[in-house]
């Protein structure tokens, strides 16, 4: 690596050399950047994303002004500079501001290697695989997550991630907490774009000599969204800045539409290794000439991807059912099934159907509907906030899957900061008959928040009087330890127990797939864990088409306990919580 380094490090050079403004300045010393910084990194390592069969975005960031260069190759050594297929070149203007470079033109299911460096010659290299080719079975390996505070770095719940051979990996929202003070923005909320990049820079930047989200972004493609702590807590973007007092100072605008919401765009744009892109003139307010996040994204044969934002185009959430009051219940489950409120936005939504039917009908086997809010049932509690909130538009989806017969779609999630799956069904109206699907979902995460699901929905339940102090205590007083049954002797299997009782009186399916129409087989740990932190990883089998989903964990730290003693927690290694098989409908 070190003769690839100095290979790279010279023709970098000698590429910034004509260009000598952008390498020296009155300041600098009279040392080379070649004698001076040559084996350094860059602060925030490398990324790609967006990649296609025949294209990727590359990012990086320099402290330093000047050009930065990018070196593309199938050459994992960069030991020849005939094998060096592009250099491309993008500008430091702003040390707060990365760069990006499109890479277009290269060949479907190939392994590429990069190698950045800036005008100071700090270097950083990366990876990536293109999409394979229409019509053809390679197998693939990707992961998900979402949820890490910035204070909680440096996340060594995916610190075994940048190891696994994925072929991409999706943040799937609250990629930063904008609304909670951490060391980069001491504030309780970012304000001005300059924090909001604070706050980005914060989560990609080595804490204790680890930077494991670095680490995964150099070593796979990257796709990402947007939840909400990106901008600030359950906002909408679709409502109108005076419904929600921290966006009425704005005037007569939607919430998409002010500086608050514009600078975490922003800086979430910046920061990811993402296009561009814009919806044109969609003929409705909440979509015309905003930023397009929603991609759709296939994998050969094998899979499709289908990444939504579930934030910017919402109508303002529900006011929340009073759990104490049945009559409010039922307000709560009538008023989620109006037609005229939306969380997608039509556009987004008609998006979505059109490219599920477009890969059911060019037999793509698997679909993967990434959205940060979960789209099981969960009950009640907190839901004005995920698709319970929004029901109509829940059943819309959910009908057109089952009515075009749309198979083997997984929806994948995060924002419950815990793992949850389950079996997907729908009503046409409220207190209607249950209708099952062929669908189910997967919730993932968080990689670091504190605290996890578990604790928190126990200390929200003792709040509310749904659990008694006996109940707190022999919660209290339960392991960790993810086992396949539901014998409450375990926190996991508590938790269970706890939701199920929720959700029975309206007549969703238990947690799990066990019973569902879902050809599913647990191999390790249940079909919940939310005492953890981590991540989801999903493996298509290339000849069967066999899905097996891996959620990895660690046992979850408060910052206080990172402070007290980072070798202990910095240390921690990723174990298997949960394991499971689903076979594939309609593969023969």
């Amino acid at each position: 690596m070190r003769r690839s380094i100095l290979l790279v490090a010279s023709l970098a050079l000698c590429l910034a050399l004509t260009v000598p403004s952008a390498v020296t300045s009155a300041n600098s010393p009279a040392t080379t950047p070649v004698q001076q910084h040559v084996f350094q990194a860059l602060p925030n390592q490398v990324a790609s994303g967006d990649t296609t069969r025949t294209s990727t975005v590359l990012w990086a960031r320099s402290n330093n002004r000047g050009p930065v260069f990018f070196f593309v190759s199938t050459d994992s050594d960069f030991t020849n500079s005939r094998s060096i297929l592009r250099i491309l070149r993008a500008d430091v203007t702003q040390p707060s501001v990365p760069v990006k470079v499109q890479v277009d033109g290269l060949e479907p299911g190939t392994r590429y290697f990069y190698l950045v460096s800036d005008s100071r010659l700090r270097l950083s290299a990366g990876r990536f695989a293109t999409a394979a080719s229409r019509n053809t079975f390679a197998g693939l390996r990707f992961g998900v997550s979402g949820d890490w505070r910035g204070e909680l770095a440096p996340y060594p719940s995916i610190s075994n991630a940048d190891a696994r051979g994925l072929d991409f990996f999706v943040s799937l929202g609250d990629t930063i907490y904008a609304d909670v003070p951490s060391p980069a923005v001491p504030q309780p909320q970012a304000e001005t774009l300059e924090e909001f990049r604070a706050k980005q820079n914060e989560v990609y930047s080595a804490v204790f000599g680890l930077n494991t989200l670095g680490d995964l972004r150099a070593s796979t493609s990257i796709l990402a969204t947007i939840d909400d702590h990106e901008v600030t807590n359950d906002f909408a973007g679709g409502a109108h800045a005076s419904s929600d007092p921290r966006f009425d100072q704005f005037g007569d605008v939607l919430i998409n539409d002010t500086p608050l919401f514009d600078n975490g765009l922003r800086a979430f744009q910046e920061y990811n290794p993402l296009r561009n892109e814009f919806y044109g003139n969609t003929g409705d307010a909440r979509t015309a000439g905003e930023r397009k996040l929603y991609r759709f994204r296939s994998y050969g044969s094998n899979a499709a991807a289908f990444v939504l934002d579930p934030r910017s185009f919402r109508d303002r959430e529900l006011t929340p059912a009073n759990l104490a009051n049945p009559a409010d219940v039922a307000r709560f489950l009538i008023e989620s099934f109006n037609p005229a409120r939306t969380m997608l936005g039509a556009q987004q939504l008609q998006d979505l159907k059109d490219d599920l039917l477009r890969a059911q009908q060019a037999g793509v086997t698997w679909k993967f509907v990434m959205v940060a809010e979960p789209i099981q049932n969960l009950g009640p509690l907190a839901a004005a906030d995920r698709f319970e909130g929004y029901a109509a538009e829940r059943t819309q989806l959910l009908k057109f899957i089952n009515e075009n017969g749309i198979q083997n779609v997984v929806f994948i999630a995060a924002d419950l900061h815990g793992t949850l799956v389950n079996n997907l069904t729908y009503q046409e109206v409220p207190f209607g008959p249950q209708i099952p699907t062929g669908a189910w979902e997967i919730v993932t995460g968080a990689v670091a928040y504190d605290a996890p699901f578990g604790p928190t929905v126990v200390n929200i339940g003792a709040a509310l009087g749904l659990i008694t102090p006996a109940q707190l205590a022999f919660y209290n007083s339960l392991p960790v330890a993810n086992d396949p049954d539901d014998f409450p002797n375990d926190k996991d299997d508590f938790l269970k127990g706890l939701i199920n009782t929720q959700i029975a009186p309206l007549n969703y399916d238990p947690l799990g797939l066990n019973g569902s129409p879902i050809a599913a087989t647990l191999l390790q740990g249940d079909y919940i864990a939310v005492h953890t932190y981590g991540w989801s990883e999903f493996r298509l089998n290339r000849q069967t088409q066999q899905l097996r989903v891996t959620t990895f964990g660690i046992p979850p730290y408060t910052r206080a306990e990172l402070l007290a003693n980072p070798p202990a927690v910095v240390s921690r290694v990723p174990q298997v919580v949960s394991q499971f098989v689903v076979e594939p409908v309609g593969v023969y």
